[in-house]
C-alpha cells in the first residue's frame, strides 16, 4: 500500500506526513509487534521512520536495524523488485534489514521476537 503512496510523495516533508498517517493506520501485524514486543525493549525503536526516500516499518538507530513486515503486496513481481531495490539502498547506507511476513507474526510470533533479539546483539 505505502509503496504506491510513496511514489507520489516527492519530498521528505511529504514522506514525513505519510509516515505519520501510516503510524495512525498501522496494520494488525504492525500493532501486534509494536505493542506486544518492540515497545517494551530497552533498545529504542521508531515506527514508520523516513530514511532516504523510503518509509521503513520499524527502526532501531542504536543497532542500525530495520524491521519490515511484508503483506501480500510484497509477493508479486513489482513488490519483489521494489523490495530488492529498497533493501539494496538501505544496506548501502549501513542498515541491516530483516523481513518477516504477516503470517510469521500470526503463526510464529515467539520465533520472530527471538530472531529480532539476535539481531540486536
Amino acid at each position: 500500500m505505502y509503496n504506491i503512496l510513496m511514489s507520489r510523495a516527492s519530498h521528505n516533508s511529504d514522506l514525513t506526513a505519510l509516515a505519520k498517517r501510516l503510524r495512525a493506520q498501522a496494520t494488525e501485524e504492525e500493532n501486534k509487534l509494536w505493542y506486544e514486543f518492540l515497545r517494551g525493549l530497552d533498545a529504542h525503536f521508531s515506527r514508520q521512520k523516513v530514511i532516504g526516500n523510503y518509509i521503513v516499518d520499524f527502526y532501531c538507530a542504536s543497532a542500525k536495524l530495520i524491521i519490515e513486515l511484508d503483506g501480500s503486496q510484497h509477493f508479486d513481481d513489482d513488490g519483489i523488485q521494489s523490495d530488492i531495490k529498497r533493501t539494496a539502498f538501505l544496506n548501502s547506507k549501513g542498515y541491516k534489514v530483516v523481513r518477516y511476513t504477516n503470517s510469521d507474526i500470526h503463526e510464529h510470533f515467539k520465533e520472530v521476537c527471538e530472531d529480532i533479539l539476535r539481531h540486536l546483539k
